[in-house]
């Protein structure tokens, strides 16, 4: 199981906004033990808002994103081709990782002003 995690720019705390991330860490499960991550940085024409019904190549095999946030488009989207996007509070990479497998993944914070936001800038995007 591969697992990407949307992290800042320091790859240290879980980003919000899946749909623009460029920085991820990639999860591998082997049995019980999670694997060391590896560092995914996508140029900023391969992020998802430029991938309007497919995959980014370079997160193609992902079975679960984890971000603080996403867009209902990207949430739609990732579910037609299988992929589970995990929404959460937690900062934590790692910890988030385990939370998920361990099903105890702490909720997103409710963000209406931010959420409406994203909205209106996923509105006005140019996607391809």
């Amino acid at each position: 199981m591969k697992i990407a995690v949307a992290v800042t720019s320091d790859f240290d705390k879980i980003a919000g906004h899946a749909g623009r991330a460029r920085r991820w860490l990639i999860f591998e499960r082997d049995g019980q033990d999670i694997l060391a991550p590896k560092r995914l940085l996508l140029a900023p024409e391969r992020v998802f808002h430029f991938f309007r019904d497919a995959m980014p190549p370079d997160l193609l095999g992902i079975d679960v994103m984890i971000a603080r946030s996403a867009g209902e488009r990207l949430l739609a989207r990732l579910s037609t081709m299988g992929v589970v996007m995990a929404l959460t509070a937690e900062t934590n990479p790692l910890k988030a990782v385990s939370d998920y497998l361990g099903q105890g993944l702490a909720p997103p914070k409710p963000r209406p002003i931010g959420s409406l936001i994203c909205k209106t800038i996923d509105a006005l995007a140019k996607h391809k």
